[in-house]
């Protein structure tokens, strides 16, 4: 019988009995040794040999990974630890550091109950070591602290065993001055502390580790450590020896980190908001294993021979084989197909998962980062909150047209298994817009499609997308088909924007029936008479039939309503899309015989007559733009509205929030493409920001002109304009 199949025999037996089972979260600023750790621990548990762990980077699955020498994606793995002559079950997650990848630290986060953080003890806290603790404490994760590469404080700071104290004294201040800030609300107490033993040093490279607990058990201090690790090879051989890493960092998790039955009823309140006295809130809390299965997936990964899996929390029930599962926010049911456990980069089978643990489920196939699986109907968990939204579009083509069925496919792919990216398929163009977190991640997917997928692809530059409405009421346009013997008489006006966010947020839709369509209507501000009379909703526009008993008029509006979404899909100034325009038929000539009214008479004929009552309404170009969040240290805080003002933004507010400045402000999205480098350097890396969509605005009359040319431009439009569009 191999280890390996010994050990998942063990954490099955394990599985069913949650007090021994810890889930937990490696996190860590960029480059401060997460990975090489994690292999430890694997090495510790007999999962990988001694002899590579640290060097084989086993977390690390991907090539690009392994190239850049970064985590990119989080990796799971479950391993078994005795502690206390018992044996508990250990599933762990490494996640990234980078701050562009930060949306897989959250979802990480939703999965554990406790957070290993690491610090380089030279470099000491970071930036990223305060995001990732931020992002643990928002989910209720608790933290412990790993202070990693002790020895180079040993041999390159050759520093006294005071100074040295002193010097780890004040990361883990540091480190609780982060948690205090962040749960002053709370009635618990986080902080870590080298007595309690949520504290641990050492040197993952050379895989020793120390505790109080464990300076304790084993008789060394930091004299003797001080000697061993300079005492060259054979003194670090020793050290390793006498009080391995894993043996440290484990018992410290066996010890010091939540389990499920600790740790359920004081996350459930935190990231569920459904009916908190109903029997599945119960067995969530209980981590009952015979309650109806509750599942929160946290990542899609692609495996070549088993398909999507889906990695995740199972906070109730025992997921297997065979069931039929729900997935928040599709109809119907998927059937899981299997159910298993990771161990490193490779998920093993097993017959069933039980509540409690991290599961790998196969079949899931509606599931994304991020969805709610369940037996029975539920309200969703929280959504996951990531820190920062998609910011840039590029768009991507296959450079031939053979593999475009290909790209559209792992396109579609890509955005499952990170939610935090958005893609747009354009059929028409063959053009793919892909949005992203920032230049880095776009350029990571980009290179994973080429070198995983074997697809080349071509990128564009950064863009963004306009949008064109009519300013006031325009006179009343003819429109004529090409043989003259058809005639349309149409308006264009502005629509209140609360009647434009009504039909946005489905609100007021042609699905609905027409009295309750009516009402919605009025509510958000119609006229009566208007509402009455709504013949079509394209995006958020409105066509209202004003015309009186004219012949033939029903057969062709089939027709006339082609002709309006062909015009307001791509707008008379730079063929960006029309929104919020409300556009009356007046009157109608028709010719008396089918024939002549036919589809390539009447199409052009109301297309030129809205592309004509919208310029005569005046119609602008609408930027995108954002609101725009920045979280600072005070003394950064200038230099962080300097970046905001400086992007034709303006800052709407600021105030204190814990330990930090908040500063709200809007910004064109367009004025944001290099915002993330530009803020890093401002306030050295210090703040964290996000920004959401927030519609659009008018775009100032001086910038008009030449961005309808730059736009005309590009989609190789001709460069002069129609005269009436003198306005501009």
């Amino acid at each position: 019988m191999g280890r390996r199949k010994k050990i998942v025999n063990e954490c099955e037996r394990l599985m069913d009995n949650p007090e021994n089972i810890r889930n937990i979260a490696i996190a860590a600023h960029v480059d401060h040794g997460k990975t090489t750790l994690t292999d430890n621990l694997l090495a510790g548990a007999g999962m990988i040999s001694d002899e590579t762990a640290g060097q084989q980077l086993a977390m690390d699955t991907e090539e690009d990974e392994q190239e850049r020498g970064i985590t990119i994606d989080a990796a799971n793995v479950s391993m078994t630890h005795e502690y206390e002559d018992t044996n508990h079950l250990i599933n762990l997650i490494d996640t990234p550091g980078h701050v562009d990848f930060g949306g897989d630290v959250t979802r990480a986060m939703r999965a554990v109950d406790g957070a290993l953080v690491v610090v380089d003890a030279v470099e000491g806290a970071m930036p990223q070591t305060e995001t990732v603790l931020r992002q643990a404490l928002r989910e209720g994760v608790k933290p412990a602290l790993f202070i990693n590469k002790v020895d180079r404080l040993i041999n390159e700071l050759q520093e006294g065993p005071e100074e040295m104290q002193k010097r780890l004294l004040s990361v883990i201040s540091d480190v609780n001055e982060l948690i205090r800030g962040m749960t002053e609300e709370e009635d618990y107490d986080w902080t870590v502390s080298v007595e309690d033993g949520t504290v641990g040093f050492g040197s993952a490279l050379y895989k020793w580790g120390v505790s109080m607990p464990s300076m304790q058990r084993t008789g060394i201090d930091f004299g003797d450590i001080m000697e061993l690790e300079r005492s060259g090879e054979e003194g670090r051989m020793e050290l390793q020896e006498r009080t391995p890493l894993s043996n440290v960092v484990l018992d410290m998790v066996a010890e010091h980190f939540p389990n499920p039955v600790d740790a359920q009823p004081r996350r459930i309140p935190t990231v569920w908001r459904g009916d908190a006295d109903s029997d599945l809130a119960e067995s969530m809390r209980m981590v009952d294993e015979d309650g109806e299965v509750v599942f929160m997936s946290t990542d899609i990964s692609m495996d070549p021979h088993a398909g999507e899996i889906a990695t995740g929390r199972l906070f109730s029930g025992t997921i297997e084989k065979g069931q039929n599962l729900y997935v928040s926010g599709t109809a119907g049911t998927n059937r899981v197909q299997s159910v298993g456990i990771f161990m490193g980069g490779e998920r093993e089978e097993v017959e069933a998962v039980p509540a409690g643990n991290i599961a790998a489920v196969t079949g899931l196939k509606d599931a994304i980062a991020g969805s709610t699986v369940s037996s029975v109907e539920m309200t969703p968990f929280e959504s996951i909150e990531h820190i920062s939204e998609p910011v840039i579009t590029k768009s991507v083509e296959a450079k031939t047209m053979d593999d475009l069925p290909k790209l559209i496919e792992v396109l579609q792919q890509v955005a499952k298994e990170d939610p935090t990216i958005q893609i747009e398929i354009n059929e028409d163009t063959g053009e793919h817009l892909i949005s992203g977190q920032g230049e880095l991640h776009l350029e990571v997917i980009t290179h994973r499609i080429r070198d995983n997928q074997g697809i080349d692809v071509h990128t564009g530059e950064p863009i963004v997308v306009f949008r064109e409405q009519p300013q006031e009421e325009s006179r009343e346009v003819e429109g004529v088909s090409p043989n003259r013997h058809n005639k349309f008489y149409i308006t264009a006006e502005p629509m209140d924007q609360d009647i434009v966010d009504a039909i946005h947020l489905g609100k007021a839709s042609m699905d609905m029936p027409e009295l309750e369509r009516r009402e919605a209507l009025q509510e958000a501000g119609m006229d009566k008479d208007t509402s009455q009379n709504v013949e079509h909703i394209f995006n958020t526009n409105v066509l209202i039939d004003e015309t009186k008993g004219i012949q033939h008029l029903n057969e062709t509006m089939e027709l006339v309503i082609e002709g309006l979404e062909d015009a307001l899909e791509d707008g008379p100034l730079a063929a960006e899309p029309v929104q919020g325009a409300l556009l009356r038929l007046h009157d109608a000539k028709l010719h008396e015989d089918t024939i002549h009214r036919g589809p390539a008479q009447v199409i052009p004929a109301v297309r030129d007559a809205v592309h004509r009552s919208l310029i005569d309404a005046k119609i602008k170009m609408l930027e995108p733009i954002q609101d725009v969040r920045i979280d600072v240290p005070s003394e950064y805080m200038g230099d962080a509205s300097g970046e905001i003002q400086g992007r034709r933004g303006r800052v709407d507010d600021m105030y204190q929030e814990g330990d930090l400045m908040v500063i709200e402000g809007i910004a064109p999205v367009e004025e944001m493409i290099g915002f993330s480098s530009d803020i890093r350097s401002a306030t050295e890396g210090r703040a964290s920001w996000n920004t959401e969509n927030a519609g659009f605005r008018v775009l100032v009359d001086s910038l008009q002109p030449e961005k309808i040319s730059e736009i005309r431009e590009r989609k190789g439009m001709k460069q002069e304009l129609p005269p009436s569009i003198d306005y501009i």
